[in-house]
């Protein structure tokens, strides 16, 4: 009996490939091979198993909208069909297939039916088996396929998609207490299956025509690398080579531009589908539940995405949200935490969020926020601190998300710091070295993104311009196991000067028991020196000279232990210490740009 480990993205391919190479010729069976080429439409039968499925990207599992479960999908094991017209035989095989059967075709013409076996077979895909016997009354049953007229194919398998009979070919069980993270870990079968649908719907687009053929994840390093560059000049204004032709649909989007041009990312209808329904699961994951009360403080508007992906994410879940926008005030949230609207969480950008809140409680003393869910920058560990202790929170939790992929991981309540679940049936994500080249497990280096569920201006080993590494094999309290990525911030926070480096991240950390919430550092040189300057935000005084000695002594490369002459004068740290929210946002995305290269210009 089949186990459910086949993928229906598979028969999708082996579809596209019998509909490219033809069908094999068998004498006397003309009128009957019509029909069957008739339904070799990948994309229509892709749309009525994603209706039938509820997810076709998610399968074998649909995650619950509410509340934090799933519904497994498996197929009954071995179906039987009576060939009478050729055309619902192999409506009939094809759907049993996608849904994991075995199919067994009892038939009078076995030469036409072994023939579509052998070139199934043939496209060495691992698809369920296909047999085909002598049509006799064995006693079994056989599945009961209505006839329908073949005028088009999408029209034909929409219906079938209503229809009781497709429904009979899976059980569907819903499992309380199983989140769809702990349900996926350790399926790498099912991420292969991901990519090799993926290269397929890329090669309708100009950019990845000349692909090669990839069957499973490990062999992901031979696709090539795509940088911003490329992708701002394949995609709109600049250019279509991103593009498969297909209607219009969906959502463009704008990246906020702190950390260089803006880039401009197209998701089609099915593309937004899929980041909705992968998102609900993981909101569920940070820590919402059925009736929380949410202030939404994302940035929305230009085009930027975080509040428009967000709302329409938040509206399919049993939460009650207050959708404030960047726009939100100290009043504002006074009002919404008063008595009246008992909002007990709040989701937005740590430099927008972390000056209200503490306004906010500098005006209501004991004001208190339950769930703090943040997103675009890293929190200092003392703004946790202060959240737990001032506040009362119980959660702080962090995702990560980009405009240009969507969620890229989360923190469960076991997690802490800049340690993140990765959600890789989503977004895979890799570690490579400034040559692109694979790191270690537990090394340091670029990320590479690939959207596994995003096929119109699909992203394969994108470089986002995000640091940091991946631990493999981590057995979490949470009940997910998998790899743990390290954040360790934009790669334009590597700081390098004289030959030394240093990571953004780091000089945070290290600021982090003195107060500091937010950091940037700006990089000149005027020929023959190199000064950084650290700019730090706290909500208390700080001393610039202090935390200038802490950092010598922290980090060696920032101070006089290096391979130049002291005396030289060729490098100098400077710290410049200014008041909470005074450093600028960005307009867009409400983000401290964390370095700024002079040299650079």
């Amino acid at each position: 009996m089949t186990t459910g480990t086949h993928a229906p993205t598979d028969v999708l391919l082996a579809v596209a490939e019998l509909k490219r190479v033809g069908l094999p010729e068998v004498e006397n069976h003309a009128d009957a091979l019509t029909a069957i080429e008739a339904l070799l439409d990948e994309p229509a039968l892709r749309a009525a198993l994603d209706s039938l499925i509820g997810g076709l990207h998610q399968y074998p599992w649909q995650a619950c909208t509410d509340r934090p479960e799933v519904i497994r999908t498996t197929p009954v094991g071995t179906v039987r069909i009576d060939d009478v017209r050729a055309a619902s035989t192999a409506r009939g095989l094809l759907f049993a297939l996608a849904t994991g059967n075995d199919v067994v075709i009892r038939t009078d013409r076995p030469r036409l039916w072994l023939g579509i076996a052998r070139a199934f077979t043939a496209t060495e895909l691992p698809l369920p088996a296909i047999r085909v016997t002598d049509r006799i009354d064995d006693g079994l049953p056989s599945l009961s396929i209505p006839d329908l007229e073949l005028v088009d194919a999408r029209a034909v398998f929409e219906a079938d998609s209503l229809a009781a009979w497709t429904h009979g070919l899976v059980h569907r069980e819903r499992i309380p207490g199983l989140s769809l993270a702990q349900a996926r870990s350790s399926r790498p079968e099912q991420l292969s299956a991901r990519l090799r649908y993926l290269v397929h719907r890329a090669r309708e687009c100009a950019y990845y025509a000349d692909l090669p053929d990839v069957t499973g994840i490990e062999e992901i390093s031979t696709l090539p690398v795509m940088d911003k560059d490329a992708l701002a000049a394949a995609t709109l204004p600049e250019g279509r080579a991103l593009y498969s032709g297909a209607p219009a649909s969906g959502e463009v989007l704008r990246s906020g531009g702190s950390s260089g041009a803006p880039r401009y990312v197209v998701s089609s209808l099915e593309d937004w589908e899929n980041m909705v329904r992968e998102a609900v699961p993981l909101l569920f994951d940070l820590g919402l539940r059925p009736g929380t009360r949410l202030i939404n403080t994302l940035f929305g508007g230009g085009l930027y995405g975080g509040l428009t992906t967000s709302v329409c994410e938040l509206s399919r879940m049993p939460v009650q949200c207050y959708t404030a926008g960047q726009i939100v005030t100290v009043d504002d949230l006074l009002m919404l935490t008063d008595d009246r609207f008992e909002a007990n969480a709040i989701l937005g950008q740590p430099a927008l969020i972390l000056p209200l809140l503490r306004e906010a409680k500098a005006r209501r003393p004991e004001l208190t926020v339950e769930k703090i869910l943040y997103g675009g920058t890293p929190m200092s560990e003392s703004d946790k601190i202060w959240l737990r202790e001032e506040l009362g929170a119980t959660t702080i939790a962090s995702v990560l998300a980009a405009n240009d992929g969507a969620q890229l991981g989360y923190q469960c309540a076991h997690l802490s710091g800049t340690r993140h679940h990765l959600i890789e049936d989503f977004n895979h994500i890799e570690v490579v070295d400034d040559e692109g080249r694979p790191v270690e497990s537990g090394h340091e280096g670029h990320l590479l993104v690939t959207s596994l569920q995003k096929f119109e201006a699909p992203l394969l080993r994108y470089r986002i311009g995000d640091y940091g590494r991946i631990t493999e094999g981590h057995a979490c309290a949470c009940g997910v196991t998998g790899p743990i990525l390290e954040y360790l911030g934009r790669s334009d926070g590597l700081i390098k000067m004289m030959g030394r480096r240093v990571l953004h991240g780091e000089l945070v950390d290290a600021l982090s028991g003195y107060g500091v919430s937010r950091l940037q550092v700006e990089i000149a040189s005027d020929g023959r020196k190199e000064t950084v300057t650290l700019h730090t935000e706290a909500p208390t005084e700080l001393d610039a000279d202090m935390l200038r000695k802490h950092l010598l002594e922290e980090f060696a490369v920032l101070g006089d232990d290096s391979r130049f002459d002291p005396q030289l004068g060729v490098f100098e740290l400077e710290v410049i210490c200014h008041a909470d929210g005074s450093l600028p946002r960005d307009p867009v995305s409400g983000k401290i740009k964390p370095v700024i290269d002079h040299r650079l210009r």
